[in-house]
């Protein structure tokens, strides 16, 4: 079985909004539906679950009835941290689970993601374990000085990096026991910390899996438009 994680948690003060970002509606339908869509669609995924942010658990159920998003089968409550928020989720799936499940771990706001990028990340996790989705680094990267910040001799090449993000696949008792190592240990559970870099941290080599460049996060108000300009082209080739 196929579990998608689709995080919900966040409240989103970066956009200083009204509501959490996951919930702002677009076109007269949330954000996070447009990304419940593509794992509804997507024939590989076999249940979704969502994490959300507490309060909001009815409304995700209602969304879900309204858009016909008939895969979700559980709504936990989210922790204090992104990581508590992943952890929630994975522990919850322990009596629901087998070890070599797949699980699909997600951005609720990141609802560009397509077919081909999910498709790989679960082909390449039944491979190897696990499976994150990347794209090359097409920007130069400069380390500032020790001295001064504003100035730099030294740069990473670019062709030694990847960038990262999601949606991530890791075999269901990995992923379950580098959680409780983790906090546990209190190892790749920081503010800044995600599955990939926690996994990392406790020594788990990952592999890359297809990653595209129009699978944005919805962080800022500029992000929102990015992502309206999108609905808008893709609606105009359909009238085409």
């Amino acid at each position: 079985m196929n579990v998608a994680i689709i995080l919900a948690g966040g409240i989103g003060r970066r956009m200083q909004l009204n509501v959490p970002k996951q919930f702002v509606t677009i076109n007269d339908k949330p954000v996070l539906v447009y990304t419940l869509e593509a794992f509804q669609a997507h024939p590989q995924i076999d249940a979704i679950e969502v994490v959300c942010v507490d309060g909001w658990q009815k409304t995700v159920r209602a969304y879900a009835k309204k858009f016909h998003i008939d895969k979700l089968k559980w709504i936990i409550t989210g922790g204090n941290s992104g990581q508590e928020s992943i952890r929630n989720g994975v522990f919850n799936l322990e009596d629901k689970v087998n070890d070599d499940d797949i699980i699909i771990i997600h951005d609720g706001v990141r609802p560009l993601v397509n077919e081909d990028v999910l498709s790989d990340v679960v082909v390449k996790c039944s491979q190897y374990g696990n499976a994150v989705s990347s794209t090359p680094y097409n920007e130069q990267i400069f380390v500032i000085s020790n001295d001064d910040i504003n100035t730099t001799n030294k740069y990473i090449p670019r062709d030694i990096l990847r960038r990262v993000s999601t949606p991530q696949a890791y075999k269901f008792k990995l992923l379950d026991d580098k959680y409780h190592e983790a906090f546990n240990k209190k190892i790749g559970i920081s503010g800044s910390s995600y599955t990939n870099t926690m996994m990392a941290d406790l020594g788990v080599t990952l592999h890359f899996a297809t990653g595209s460049d129009k699978n944005l996060k919805l962080t800022t108000k500029e992000n929102l438009e990015t992502f309206k300009a999108y609905l808008y082209v893709k609606e105009n080739n359909k009238l085409n």
